[in-house]
């Protein structure tokens, strides 16, 4: 059985058949799944997708790329948290890739979330493309906070340091890709009770799926290319994984 802990069924890539998939994933052994928003809408569209479906979960947030308006915003995710199915805030945090020219606005968004999660005693999710310095110092400064560091993409180091603080690390697609080298050496390090898998569909399909839309019935792919490096079978590891999942977001 598998734990997804980041897959946006929310996506507009899977309008056209939404409905008939979801529950063939989860027949597929996808035990749980957490659906993260990135703005309001989208986060009220996972509460939706949660209501429906017994094994999908919600987590609600402001993404970085969603700075216009932001802080009339938090009041509407803090009531989404309210939820009985919202398991965490998310997904949330920097982002240099895309825009490297509002940095201090990204912060102080991040940082109004975090403030909001230790609030309500809420995991997050943290998205960190190419700003792994800022992450890192600036969850250093909420040292009460737990959660995850989603498709974890920095430095094996970081990782040990996070690792320490409590934090999990998720591994996604890219770690069945042919230039995965420093996300192996990042797995090789990480503990088995500190990792997540995920597939943040409809993104990152793994290989051989890679170029297809994602879904979670994809996890088996992940799972096989970690559990080969940890030297366990793709079960245990699903198994571990499952509880790491069910550990972080408090389901029973």
């Amino acid at each position: 059985m598998y734990f997804d802990t980041h897959a946006h069924y929310d996506d507009e890539k899977f309008d056209a058949d939404r409905e008939t998939l979801l529950p063939l994933v989860h027949a597929s052994g996808v035990e749980y799944i957490v659906d993260p928003g990135c703005d309001e809408v989208s986060s009220r569209a996972a509460i939706a997708l949660a209501e429906q479906y017994p094994f999908v979960y919600a987590a609600v947030g402001v993404h970085p790329e969603e700075l216009t308006g932001w802080s009339g915003r938090l009041d509407a995710i803090r009531k989404l948290t309210a939820h009985p199915k919202c398991v965490a805030i998310g997904e949330i945090g920097l982002d240099y890739y895309w825009d490297a020219s509002h940095k201090e606005e990204q912060k102080a968004l991040f940082c109004a979330q975090l403030e909001l999660a230790l609030a309500l005693d809420k995991p997050v999710i943290v998205h960190d493309r190419e700003a792994h310095g800022d992450c890192f110092e600036i969850v250093c400064e909420y040292p009460d906070i737990r959660g995850v560091f989603h498709c974890y993409s920095g430095s094996a180091e970081m990782a040990k340091e996070l690792v320490k603080r409590g934090w999990y690390l998720g591994f996604d697609g890219p770690v069945t890709y042919k230039n995965a080298r420093k996300t192996l050496e990042v797995l090789d390090i990480t503990p088995l009770e500190r990792l997540l898998i995920e597939t943040d569909s409809p993104y990152l399909s793994p290989v051989p799926r890679r170029g297809q839309r994602n879904d979670s019935r994809n996890l088996a792919f992940i799972a096989q290319k970690i559990a080969e490096v940890k030297g366990i079978s793709g079960e245990e590891l699903a198994r571990i994984s499952l509880e790491n999942g069910k550990r972080l977001f408090s389901l029973a």
